[in-house]
């Protein structure tokens, strides 16, 4: 059952990205990327490529958030809840494309 909502997430995750680039405002997050809150106290804001959430380590790790914080949380978003150095060194090693 959680893959199947990790699954409505990304199809959400790609169809808001679609409505906010239709929109005439600013945004610092580029065409094809998003915005992710990474930390377990302090949340620090990481933009990373929307191509991440094809990949099984991030997708694992939104999988681990999903279990602890569950989407409805207040910093709206996509939440992790893990180091800022473990989500840095495991984004490193994926593949931006």
């Amino acid at each position: 059952m959680g893959l199947l909502r990790l699954r409505y997430l990304v199809a959400n995750v790609r169809s808001f990205s679609k409505l906010n680039s239709s929109r005439k405002y600013e945004s610092d997050v580029p065409k094809g990327h998003l915005a992710v809150y990474v930390g377990q106290i302090q949340k620090r804001r990481f933009v990373v490529p929307i191509s991440f959430l094809d990949q099984p380590l991030f997708q694992d790790l939104l999988r681990h958030s999903e279990e602890e914080l569950g989407f409805d949380h207040p910093m709206g978003g996509l939440t992790i809840s893990c180091h800022e150095d473990a989500f840095v060194e495991l984004t490193a090693r994926m593949p931006c494309s």
